[in-house]
């Protein structure tokens, strides 16, 4: 009988040690080593006979590498192409992750049960029984999509040579084991080896594999940090369990931009789409109300417009209250500062709450002038048109500083309906017969002469 060996590893960051100690030297938490059984034998879990005798890479000069573009596959969500950058890659590993209920297996699976290829579902959280119902809810139909309930991967192995699929989903990796580990099923060495399996058999096949992951209290994926590091692709579906609507987000990816978002909206029959951001992010009023503006913004390559809410008040206690929700306190007291040095306005004394309508958080500087013209705005008690908008980034001399990509915040402003939108005087702009009339604004007294008179 082989000895069995065992090692230390970190359950927070998955660093490896000979012997226990207290504390890990890696990421400096307490009482996180734990003792595991490890097996070093060869081991062959995925053994296609094509790939046997391949012959081994040899060097070669960049310039002879085939550079052509990757083909993908069309995945049937634009959503969730438009985060890939464009669809699947063949071999690739993609990883998604997300908060217990948020809807990772019912997107994973209304993808599943759409795709025109055959896909193979295999959960180890659900009974066969239970996908079927929830299948249903979602898609009526699903004659290529397979569902298999197995946590053993050499049993997963053998299932894909007799189905041979195209997809590969994994619904999660914290529930498979392997036999070539002794550990238990979600400890740091057996999801460190399932996974290298996986990548194993999605190089050698060409057949993409999508992976769903648990996350910890502190919203990071839970197992070690090279779980995130060997996989091609992670992706967070966020949102609040309060509210209907879910953001897709690209944490990495090899093969296209970290920068684009995905939105979709949760319903009965599963999750829809929303190929229009702007419909969730502006709120329809009977009436003008003061203390919002609306901005326009990116994220990646899609133009967002999105309602900014301000509200002044006058301070009930001795020191006045800032907050924000969706925007960096930091940079509102900087604003508050600016509009308090360089335009008068007298807000020292004063509450100031500001909101981003629809849950969502925004780093792009040039909602900047939004958020001056909510406050102002609400200061005033006086609405803004509510067909203005606002694309400009303040400054700490007071002026509208220029923002990147104008001209299409411009053509999505007009494509919304607005007839203003302020920008800097110093934005180069081409764009001819346009609808939409264009106020160029230099300082901060400019837009409040427009706006307040």
């Amino acid at each position: 009988m082989a000895k069995v060996k065992t090692s230390f590893f970190c359950q927070n960051c998955g660093t490896q040690y000979s012997k226990w100690q207290g504390q890990c030297n890696a990421c400096k938490e307490w009482n996180t080593i734990v003792e595991e059984i490890i097996q070093k034998e060869e081991k062959s879990s995925w053994k296609p006979s094509s790939t046997e005798s391949r012959k081994a890479p040899k060097p070669l000069r960049i310039k002879d590498i085939d550079s052509t573009q990757e083909i993908r596959l069309n995945t049937t969500d634009g959503e969730l192409n438009r985060v890939l950058g464009g669809g699947l890659v063949p071999g690739s590993l993609t990883l998604l992750g997300g908060e217990p209920g948020i809807g990772k297996s019912t997107l994973l699976l209304q993808i599943s049960l759409q795709l025109p290829f055959k896909t193979l579902y295999v959960s180890g959280e659900e009974s066969q029984k239970q996908i079927k119902m929830r299948a249903e809810r979602i898609t009526p139909n699903g004659d290529n999509c397979f569902i298999l309930t197995e946590t053993k991967t050499q049993n997963i192995f053998k299932q894909i040579q007799e189905i041979e699929p195209e997809i590969v989903i994994i619904d999660s990796i914290q529930t498979l084991h392997t036999d070539y580990i002794e550990s238990s099923a979600g400890s740091i060495s057996q999801i460190r080896e399932c996974t290298a399996e996986l990548i194993k058999f999605a190089k050698e096949t060409n057949v993409p594999v999508l992976l769903i992951g648990h996350i910890t209290k502190d919203g990071t994926i839970a197992g070690p940090k090279i779980l995130e590091h060997m996989v091609d692709t992670v992706l967070q579906f966020e949102g609040d369990r309060n509210h209907v609507y879910r953001i897709l987000r690209a944490l990495k990816n090899r093969f296209g931009s970290t920068a684009e978002i995905g939105i979709y909206e949760m319903q009965g029959s599963g999750l829809r789409e929303v190929s229009n951001p702007s419909e969730i992010l502006i709120s329809h009023k009977d009436e003008e109300l003061s203390g919002t503006a609306i901005a326009s913004t990116l994220e990646g390559m899609r133009p967002l417009m999105i309602e900014i809410q301000a509200l002044v008040s006058t301070a009930v206690y001795g020191t006045p209250q800032r907050s924000t929700t969706g925007y960096n306190a930091k940079r509102l007291n900087m604003i508050l500062a600016v509009l308090e040095k360089r335009a008068g306005f007298r807000l020292g004394a004063k509450d100031v709450f500001l909101n981003v309508t629809g849950g969502i958080s925004v780093d792009d500087p040039a909602i900047d002038l939004a958020v001056v013209a909510a406050i102002l705005s609400s200061n005033e008690d006086i609405p803004v048109g509510k067909n203005f908008c606002f694309a400009g980034e303040i400054g700490l001399a007071g002026e509208i500083r220029p923002v990147n990509r104008v001209e299409q915040r411009i053509l999505e402003a007009e494509k919304l309906g607005f007839s203003t939108i302020f920008v800097s005087k110093y934005n180069k702009i081409s764009l001819k017969d346009t609808l939409i009339q264009v106020k160029l604004v230099a300082k901060i007294e400019d837009v409040v002469g427009e706006l307040f008179g």
